[in-house]
């Protein structure tokens, strides 16, 4: 009896099968989408020296962006969290890393609303870092992107994702966009000095060598932040190969409207059209590959009375470590000869 159901049922299922499929066959197709086709989600990493103004330059960009109709998130990795400061005019948000430790306290998981804010249009956080000698920022920063991921991160509807990334340590964490193509680009905060384009020159090297690697982000140019028009950060500019996408001058109402947490990039104020132009320049800026200087091409950018780079190295002597003569002894390591 069960062998001949099983019999029957085996030579059923073809036949069945066979116009499920033909049924499937002359439905008619979905028409071809014709509407515009959606962007992808341009995630750019801003680097630079700290305090060289990468906060700001990020702050009133993603305040531009939104009123351009953009819809940007912006992202402080910035143990400092002076990021999401400036953009909510000096007022201090709860970071990942602080309500994360707090809420996994009270058994609680983390929402969106409990590290993600908002103004005029610009989605911001900040992922923060420990406390001096109390952990690595580094390992905060992967930590806090870990957080982000489980919070849904890549299905996320931006157009932009900004995020604020201390240059000037180098350690894993705060390497990761470039290390793991989280982001397409990189663009660079610099100045005319010599420890912000050292910096400036540290990344682009960190590019090069991931780009090695088989990576695929790029370096799509540097704002000189506080130009003086000596001209230094422009000639780095051009001698690793990435333009310059704006320069924002050392002028004092800048730094007085910055230092009071005002949003200077506004479409109707003064500097509205310095930042609409970066605006346009980051979205349109492709990644290059960079080309790194070394440290004499990099100090050749300067003059000698600069930097020092005349100096001839000394070779320090014996005599100076000890302070008096010393005897140069003879080796008592004993060689023996090949058998």
């Amino acid at each position: 009896m069960t062998a001949t159901g099983n019999i029957d049922n085996v030579s059923v299922l073809p036949n069945a099968m066979t116009a499920r499929l033909r049924a499937e066959a002359s439905m008619a197709l979905d028409p071809v989408p014709t509407g515009e086709v959606k962007k992808e989600t341009q995630i750019i990493a801003i680097y630079g020296k700290g305090g060289i103004g990468k906060s700001f330059t990020l702050a009133n960009l993603s305040y531009m962006m939104a009123q351009q109709g953009k819809k940007v998130l912006l992202i402080g990795c910035d143990p400092k969290s002076d990021t999401t400061s400036l953009l909510f005019g000096g007022k201090a948000c709860p970071t990942i890393i602080e309500t994360s430790t707090k809420k996994k306290l009270a058994g609680e998981d983390v929402k969106i609303g409990d590290v993600c804010f908002k103004r005029d249009g610009v989605f911001a956080m900040e992922l923060g870092g420990p406390e001096v000698g109390r952990g690595c920022g580094g390992r905060g920063i992967i930590h806090g992107f870990e957080l982000l991921e489980k919070l849904g991160f890549h299905e996320w509807g931006f157009d932009y994702v900004l995020l604020d990334f201390l240059g000037d340590v180098v350690c894993g964490g705060f390497g990761l966009p470039i290390a793991r193509d989280m982001c397409q680009k990189v663009i660079i905060v610099g100045s005319n000095d010599l420890q912000s384009l050292y910096v400036a020159n540290n990344v682009c090297s960190a590019v090069e060598y991931f780009r090695k690697l088989g990576g695929n982000v790029g370096v799509a140019g540097i704002v000189i932040n506080k130009d003086d028009s000596t001209g230094e950060a422009q000639a780095f500019a051009e001698a690793v190969n990435i333009p310059v996408l704006a320069s924002i001058p050392a002028d004092e109402d800048i730094r007085r409207k910055s230092a009071s947490y005002q949003i200077i990039g506004r479409p109707d104020g003064d500097w509205g059209p310095l930042f609409e132009a970066l605006a346009q320049n980051v979205a349109d800026a492709p990644p290059l590959r960079p080309k790194p200087l070394n440290q004499d091409q990099l100090l050749g950018l300067f003059s000698a009375s600069a930097t020092g780079r005349d100096f001839v190295l000394e070779p320090a002597t014996m005599e100076d470590m000890c302070g008096v003569s010393a005897i140069e002894k003879k080796s008592l390591e004993i060689i023996y000869d090949a058998i």
